[in-house]
């Protein structure tokens, strides 16, 4: 997946904002396709894998963390598509934005404080 320059800035991200938090997701991305490739590479039999030396992984451990990479890349690949589209920053439910010390704990962040706690206690956020 190609990665085009920021054309449009979000309400609230200033520009060194963005280019910090892109940095920081094309991380997470190199990242998770070195995971991907190290689980992979130990293949259905064993080997230490990513974990470390000395910590054994089994299979369906294995497969349990190639599918929590997969996923997480997949988030971190839909973040990097709203930047590109310019629709970075706002929340998936309301259209509001997502606070800026949020997503620079969590730059793949989907919804705001308000959507994101309703959503975890499984009610409907109010705008």
């Amino acid at each position: 997946m190609e990665h085009q320059a920021i054309t449009a800035v979000p309400v609230g991200l200033a520009p060194e904002d963005l280019g910090a938090l892109r940095a920081n997701l094309l991380g997470q991305r190199r990242f998770r396709l070195a995971q991907l490739r190290e689980l992979e590479a130990a293949g259905p039999d064993g080997g230490d894998g990513p974990v470390g030396p000395g910590e054994e992984v089994t299979p369906p451990g294995r497969a349990r963390l190639a599918d929590s990479a997969r996923m997480m890349l997949a988030d971190v690949d839909a973040a990097l598509a709203r930047m590109d589209a310019g629709r970075y920053g706002s929340c998936h439910a309301c259209a509001g934005p997502i606070d800026r010390a949020h997503l620079a704990v969590v730059p793949q962040a989907r919804y705001c404080g308000g959507c994101r706690s309703a959503r975890s206690t499984g009610r409907r956020a109010r705008r």
